[in-house]
């Protein structure tokens, strides 16, 4: 018989230190450690080190998704874990954390956007059948013996997309340290004088990786509508000549954004998909609107002009530009401060440690009786 204690293994290939993929990673892997159990980290040889101080890695030298997923599947059956959960697309495991969404609908959004240069993308693109013949193993073939979605969204695009059974997937909402995020006023007024921001200047903040799929260009459009006193930060890396507007500070990767979330005044995230932005969560927590699209799973949680606003077309600068001046008010801010941060405080990120435990549990128990 299974001893109570598990030692459970995540998958993860690659890493960036700005990935919101990795900062849950490390945060649930933290959850699940201080509650008892062991964990082992499989990874690409570019996950470093001192970036996972919460036991084992196993690091694989695959290059491509399809290596990386043939590796683990040719690990012995168990390697040394009692249950195996991946956030990574592989050939078969456990339990499979749908957090990267589904490439299929994914692609399906943005040929809708893109017209028609991504279509022919979709099929001359090595990367995009590899993920999607991945992807079809998981959810059409039983490779993946549970599945946990972070958004009602996701869950039902696999169900539509792939027919996987509707009982086996858990919505299991994303979560963050809240107390990390609590707005700290002398960092703020540090940080904007940082960042040249004048007391009258709206900062608009853009996070994430993926400048196109997020919607920059969308989001620089809104801006450059309104007056000069409002004012674009983006967070991130990505190809800057594509994005030239004299209305936005690139910022590159940030280190503390705590602090960069307490000096900006409204977060903006105009995707053209997004399973559930850990990035828009964490602005919640710190008490910021949230502007973003009906194509960000985030969206399902909070109310527009509550906590924000959800926007149904990213590519609807006119609308994204009318959301922006109805929150640049700082007396309307200041009034959904406590309902924004009423709202955080149901996504800490204990809540999510707890439930997807009791998923991992109850799927080493089930193969522990068969």
């Amino acid at each position: 018989m299974r001893s109570n204690h598990l030692t459970i293994g995540f998958v993860r290939r690659g890493f960036s230190p700005s990935g919101g993929a990795e900062a849950y990673l490390k945060r649930l892997a933290a959850g699940v450690v201080e509650r008892g159990h062991q964990v082992r980290l499989f990874s690409s040889e570019d996950w470093p080190p001192n970036e996972w101080s919460f036991g084992p890695i196993t690091h694989l030298a695959a290059a491509t998704a399809t290596a990386f997923a043939d590796e683990m599947k040719s690990l012995p059956r168990g390697s040394e874990c009692d249950v195996l959960m991946s956030l990574e697309r592989i050939w078969r495991c456990d339990v499979y954390r749908a957090g990267d969404g589904v490439h299929r609908a994914w692609l399906d959004r943005r040929a809708q956007i893109g017209g028609r240069w991504q279509k022919l993308s979709r099929i001359v693109n090595r990367k995009h059948s590899a993920t999607l013949a991945l992807e079809k193993a998981l959810f059409a073939e039983g490779g993946a013996g549970r599945v946990i979605a972070n958004s009602r969204m996701v869950k039902d695009e696999i169900v539509r997309c792939y027919g996987f059974p509707e009982e086996k997937i858990d919505v299991v909402y994303n979560g963050v340290p809240l107390d990390a995020f609590r707005r700290d006023e002398k960092s703020r007024a540090r940080t904007r004088e940082t960042l040249g921001l004048e007391s009258g200047d709206t900062a608009v903040l853009f996070a994430g990786s993926g400048w196109e799929r997020k919607g920059l260009r969308f989001a620089i459009g809104a801006v450059e509508a309104g007056g000069k006193e409002m004012r674009l930060l983006v967070a991130g890396r990505g190809d800057k000549r594509k994005f030239k507007s004299d209305r936005v500070q690139f910022l590159d990767v940030v280190r503390d954004m705590p602090a960069l979330y307490a000096a900006a005044d409204i977060f903006l995230l105009p995707t053209i998909y997004d399973p559930f932005s850990n990035a828009c969560l964490e602005a919640l927590a710190a008490g910021l609107p949230i502007i973003t699209t009906h194509a960000n799973g985030f969206s399902e949680i909070i109310e527009t002009g509550v906590h924000g606003a959800v926007i149904d077309d990213p590519r609807n600068t006119q609308a994204l530009h009318e959301a922006l001046l109805f929150w640049s008010d700082p007396a309307r801010r200041e009034q959904a401060r406590d309902p924004i941060l009423a709202l955080a405080k149901r996504f800490d990120i204990s809540a999510n440690v707890e439930r997807t435990l009791e998923i991992l549990l109850q799927e080493s128990a089930s193969a522990a009786s068969t």
